[in-house]
């Protein structure tokens, strides 16, 4: 990949990543949560489950200090789109997981990247659920939802996520 693409693709990477999580927080105000299959699910637990994969998609392509960045320029969006409660428990909740993910991805990648993504995915949007629910809507009743929600966003994008890495190797160069 030329320089000039890597740049396009960590900038694009690092726009797209702040976006998701002002995204979710967005969604989360304006409607709060579905029913799906029984469970009540938080809007915003459908986009979270990106953010994980996008994060470290982002600390590959441009390290952890700039993605460090973008956790709080995800954040700060978040506070001008986002309700006053919703922004704070967000940005309290991917403080944390996403150190989280961070501590976990960063020594599993060496390993095997998609086994790293889904590890540190998984106990990140634990992490971030059970801090973020009780501190958005004053309790847990949402977290079998919100993990069921993350849980089949974080599964897709690490399919397509595969998919791509698979189709990468197959084309020769």
């Amino acid at each position: 990949m030329t320089a000039h693409r890597w740049n396009l693709a960590a900038t694009v990477l690092f726009a797209g990543y702040a976006a998701t999580i002002a995204s979710a927080n967005w969604a989360s105000t304006l409607w709060p949560a579905v029913a799906v299959a029984g469970l009540r699910i938080p809007t915003g637990a459908f986009i979270a489950g990106l953010v994980f994969t996008v994060r470290d998609l982002l600390q590959d392509a441009v390290g952890t200090r700039t993605t460090l960045l973008a956790i709080a320029l995800g954040a700060a969006l978040s506070g001008l789109i986002a309700s006053p409660r919703i922004a704070l428990a967000s940005a309290v909740a991917f403080a944390v997981s996403e150190l989280v993910d961070l501590a976990v991805y960063t020594p599993l990648r060496r390993r095997g990247h998609i086994a790293a993504v889904g590890m540190s995915n998984g106990l990140g949007l634990l992490v971030d659920s059970l801090l973020f629910l009780p501190l958005a809507f004053g309790s847990l009743a949402y977290l079998p939802g919100q993990l069921v929600g993350k849980t089949a966003t974080t599964v897709l994008a690490i399919v397509v996520l595969a998919g791509a890495r698979t189709h990468q190797r197959a084309v020769p160069a």
